[in-house]
């Protein structure tokens, strides 16, 4: 049986046919593409309609090379959506998570305090709360109907269904975590008007490809699945993990998705002033996890490097950094100078000169300072989970495409002092997939499907080495954040 996952990152996405048989899946990547957001009118947007081409070219190729498949699951990044009139058709393009129009919204600290214990989401400028009450007086809003998030809206462009999946409404700060449903009272205080649709659960079968989609490409009329559609979902299904109480996961990619997986959220006074997230996973389970500024500054970086004339590959970039002297520059990763698209190797300067620091002059420098830096924020971030949860893990698995940059995976596994078991790479589309093997009925429970990739799966190990040179960057560390 083979299914079509497709899996959007913030930078581009990946149409991959998986295909279940004896216990193990096999994968062929079917269609590669580009997500370029479009900055016009003073406004940063998906351009979603070319996002929606792009899935239908995946299944046009799979009807050109002859791929029977059984369903098609989606899956994006979380807390962004789309905007439906009475007649089920886009008001207009969906603003992207890094839009400024969110930055002029403040709660007052009662107000925070109490959202968090509705909620446990952490407090960030993009999410979908502050987005919603940004939105309110825009012209857009005044007609809007329906509102769905992106891979929602995605699956409703395929089969006319409206349908809002469990784990990507999670992500919005709108959700009552205990209740798993969305929050009538928070959602009234902020004067938000309710148009979201219905709920259903990770592994659920929303619909068929719609008669036109159908004619159009010349496919079979194909179950779309409402797969673990938040991406991070989706990878916290393929982690690999043997005990989830004595494990952490980093989920790696444009955001470095620390955390550990709970039967409940974990809502108190500590996680509050942490900043911690309780998410929805499958199976009923919770992510409890710490969003951490990610590869998003390597890539920001290497842009900047590319328009003034430096062309430079991420492989480059690591090659380089490997020569140069450890821990010249440490930064602050979610520092808001990071945030946002921009001249990162100049806000890097910046910060250098702000806290007494050497600035770093070249590529490998700047990307040195990088992942020492995100990895002395990971330290930071799983001190925080053993304080907040009790437990205290023994093995962090990474997964998702940031794991081919071994630097990073290696310096994680120096500064927290634990095994490091890196893979699988696609994680994210491997748990799309598997999630529509439940839907399918050909997999009984999450513990099968990581069973599943173990069987499927290589994973590299990372063992800790130079601990106490790294005891004193961490220590250093925090003296600069706490100073910036």
């Amino acid at each position: 049986m083979k299914v079509l996952a497709f899996d959007f990152g913030a930078s581009g996405g990946r149409g991959i046919v998986f295909e279940l048989k004896d216990g193990r899946l096999s994968q062929t990547e079917i269609h590669r593409f580009s997500n370029d957001p479009v900055m016009a009118g003073g406004r940063f947007y998906w351009d979603v309609l070319r996002l929606f081409h792009e899935i239908k070219t995946g299944i046009t190729k799979c009807v050109q090379q002859k791929i029977d498949i059984s369903a098609i699951g989606i899956d994006t990044w979380g807390v962004d959506y789309g905007l439906l009139d009475k007649n089920g058709r886009l008001i207009a393009n969906p603003c992207h998570y890094r839009d400024t129009r969110t930055q002029a919204i403040e709660f007052s600290e009662e107000e925070k305090q109490w959202i968090y214990s509705r909620a446990g989401i952490q407090f960030a400028f993009f999410n979908t709360l502050l987005q919603r009450i940004a939105d309110k007086d825009e012209a857009t809003i005044s007609c809007a109907e329906s509102a769905l998030f992106m891979p929602d809206l995605f699956n409703y462009l395929l089969t006319g269904e409206k349908r809002t999946e469990y784990t990507i409404a999670s992500t919005s700060q709108m959700l009552n975590a205990s209740l798993r449903r969305f929050d009538d009272e928070l959602i009234k205080k902020f004067g938000i008007p309710d148009i979201f649709a219905p709920i259903v659960e990770p592994g659920t079968i929303v619909g068929e490809l719609s008669d036109a989609i159908c004619e159009e490409l010349g496919c079979a009329k194909v179950p779309v699945v409402a797969t673990a559609s938040h991406d991070t979902a989706a990878a916290v299904v393929s982690v690999p993990m043997d005990d989830a109480e004595n494990c952490l996961y980093i989920s790696c990619g444009t955001w470095l998705l620390l955390g550990s997986e709970q039967p409940g959220p974990v809502i108190n006074e500590k996680c509050y002033r942490y900043n911690y997230t309780n998410e929805g996973g499958v199976f009923k389970t919770y992510r409890f996890l710490k969003n951490i500024m990610g590869l998003w500054i390597q890539q920001e970086s290497r842009r900047a490097m590319i328009r003034q004339g430096i062309d430079i590959s991420y492989q480059q970039m690591e090659d380089a950094a490997q020569a140069c002297e450890p821990f010249l520059c440490l930064i602050d990763p979610d520092d808001d100078a990071f945030a946002l698209p921009g001249n990162m190797p100049k806000r890097i300067a910046e910060f250098a000169a702000c806290t007494g620091q050497r600035v770093p002059q070249t590529p490998g420098e700047i990307n040195r300072c990088i992942m020492e830096s995100l990895a002395l924020g990971c330290s930071r971030a799983v001190m925080e989970m053993c304080d907040i949860t009790g437990r205290a893990p023994d093995t962090i698995h990474m997964v998702g495409g940031g794991i081919k940059n071994e630097m990073l995976c290696r310096f994680v596994a120096n500064v927290t002092g634990k095994r490091v078991v890196a893979g699988p790479v696609e994680a994210t589309s491997t748990g799309n997939a598997l999630m529509q093997f439940v839907a399918l009925g050909q997999i009984k429970d999450l513990a099968q499907a990581r069973q599943i990739v173990k069987d499927s799966f290589g994973t590299k190990e990372y063992l800790p080495q130079d601990t106490a040179i790294w005891q004193q960057a961490y220590e250093r560390y925090c003296g600069i954040i706490g100073e910036k």
